[in-house]
């Protein structure tokens, strides 16, 4: 039978650590004891913070889900079939709260909320974990009321932070200096191959080619591998080089790579919007016709500007994280051609484009196809820092135009 890590690709290491990590936690639930420390000591490698760590697709959220999975595990092994370890999984288990930005950042009033929340007593008597997915979007003011908590944790509260890297750009170094690290690497196309193929169910030559497309990202694989619209929205991005003829030619692409990400975040938060705004109505009494009710809507107005306000930020992260997969396959593309220019013997992340990146490797040279593929990456960095993606991606247009 699974266990709970048994979907985190390629991460023997880190699988290792946790289990020894729930191990100690275990025993110290056992004897009463509830010191957590860094290193040995009475937790024995097991500690109150942790800090999850890689690139994108490497599996930072599995990995502290699993953990947290293991933490509230009946048995104290991460079984994957207790009660602990299904609910925690499922997303239903009363102790285990998760952050997920909804918006560009996690604001300070959402995280004083959670660690009052989270200082609270187990109902299970086990642990409370905290699990925040990208702790890199931490505002100045939400990182200060977490490290006010990390720095003095309630005795059974255990946080899990996930992050790209200990960079300071990524997390506080005070933040880190208090966690332990457990680093994941990006996993091998065989590998996620393998899980699509044995947990999704995908066609192994269909698995074979999403993993080896999306490099070895398992969300991206398994999107590519399942939904035939992501699959059109990648052949049109891989488009993109033969379409760029004329000045004209490189603002249409632009506007409609633009158009493109707008779409589908529109699409993927559609319904989540209806839904949170039919219940915010119901609950401020909406259609009511008794006394009061018009009085009652009234006061209501602030409620959904603000729920307006909230819907609006997550739909522009929706858009940015729709462009910027479309930006890392256009950077697959140049950087194929860039090893057809120097002649690497690597195999191409995009095959079923090999041909395309060969006739314009043997157009630009190995100089030119840098300059493309750098013409890429910051565009990427620019949306990063808030510049209009608008902007970003037509003055990449016209870089890759003229080259």
């Amino acid at each position: 039978m699974s266990d709970v890590f048994h979907d985190l690709v390629g991460q023997d290491e880190a699988v290792d650590t946790l289990r020894a990590a729930a191990g100690a936690a275990a025993v110290l639930r056992s004897v009463g004891d509830p010191t957590l420390e860094i290193g040995g000591g009475p937790g024995g490698g097991m500690t109150h913070a942790w800090i999850f760590t890689g690139p994108p697709g490497s599996g930072r959220s599995v990995a502290a889900r699993a953990f947290a999975a293991a933490l509230q595990c009946l048995p104290g092994t991460g079984c994957g079939t207790c009660p602990g370890c299904h609910t925690t999984l499922a997303g239903t288990h009363a102790d285990v709260r998760l952050v997920m930005p909804e918006g560009l950042s996690i604001g300070v009033n959402e995280m004083r909320a959670l660690v009052l929340r989270a200082a609270s007593t187990p109902s299970g008597g086990r642990w409370q974990v905290v699990i925040i997915e990208d702790a890199d979007r931490l505002t100045e003011a939400a990182g200060n009321a977490l490290l006010k908590a990390v720095e003095e944790p309630p005795p059974r509260t255990v946080f899990l932070l996930c992050a790209p890297s200990t960079h300071p750009d990524d997390i506080s170094v005070t933040i880190r200096s208090r966690c332990r690290v457990v680093p994941l690497r990006q996993p091998s196309a065989d590998a996620v191959a393998e899980v699509l193929v044995r947990r999704d169910g995908v066609a192994p030559d269909v698995a074979r080619w999403a993993a080896a497309a999306t490099q070895g990202h398992v969300g991206r694989a398994r999107r590519l591998a399942g939904d035939p619209q992501a699959r059109e929205r990648r052949a049109a991005v891989l488009a993109v080089p033969r379409r760029l003829t004329s000045v004209g030619a490189a603002f249409d692409a632009a506007s409609a790579l633009i158009e493109a990400a707008e779409a589908e975040a529109e699409s993927s938060v559609a319904e989540i919007d209806a839904t949170e705004r039919s219940a915010l109505e119901t609950a401020l009494g909406a259609g009511g016709t008794g006394r009061g009710a018009a009085s009652a809507a009234r006061g209501s107005a602030g409620q959904i500007k603000d729920l307006e306000r909230r819907q609006k930020s997550r739909a522009t992260r929706a858009q940015r994280d729709a462009l910027d997969r479309a930006l890392v396959d256009l950077a697959a593309f140049y950087r194929d051609a860039l090893m057809v220019a120097l002649g690497a013997p690597v195999a191409p992340v995009h095959a079923d484009t090999a041909e395309l990146a060969d006739t314009g490797a043997r157009s630009w040279q190995a100089e030119g196809t840098l300059r493309r593929l750098e013409a890429v990456l910051s565009c990427r960095t620019a949306i990063e820092a808030n510049v209009k993606p608008r902007i970003a991606v037509e003055a990449m247009m016209l870089s890759l135009w003229k080259g």
